[in-house]
């Protein structure tokens, strides 16, 4: 089993290299699934998901090809009347930029203020076993969420 912390380590910096940072592209492991990846030594991510506006997917984190993590996740726009997936995505890869840039991990409390909304990220548990919501709010109505869970892969 990955030690802990160099696991939250190359998760970050996987998150970083794909969704954060617009990089990653795979071809797809499923029919009409979209997948981004990164891989750094003996390190493997992995984030499959299907959809748009409305999006189910999972994250897996493999060392020597053996899987020692997964997310799965489910999000949706709430309010198109008030945001867009475009916009949704530019306020969550702000908030996630900012949270890493402060050297936290993907698990905690967290806010954020972005010009087309407000981003609330809460979660409990730990990398071993956790659930959380993200949340935007536009004008003060929830115009967007994603629920998601996940924990260490034990044999």
């Amino acid at each position: 089993m990955a030690a802990l912390e160099p696991l939250k380590e190359f998760i970050v910096e996987a998150k970083s290299n794909t969704y954060v940072g617009g990089g990653g592209r795979r071809s797809s492991s499923r029919p009409g699934s979209r997948d981004i990846g990164y891989e750094r030594g003996r390190w493997r991510y992995v984030d499959s998901y299907f959809g748009g506006t409305d999006f189910a997917g999972q994250e897996t984190v493999w060392q020597d090809d053996q899987p020692q993590w997964a997310m799965n996740y489910f999000g949706r726009i709430i309010r198109p009347d008030l945001i867009n997936g475009e916009k949704a995505g530019v306020i969550i890869k702000a908030a996630l930029q900012a949270m890493y840039r402060d050297k936290r991990h993907f698990l905690g409390g967290t806010e954020f203020r972005h010009a087309h909304g407000y981003y609330i990220d809460n979660s409990r548990g730990d990398i071993a076993h956790f659930s959380g919501h993200e949340v935007i709010f536009v004008d003060g109505e929830e115009a967007y969420e994603l629920d998601y869970r996940g924990g260490l892969i034990r044999p």
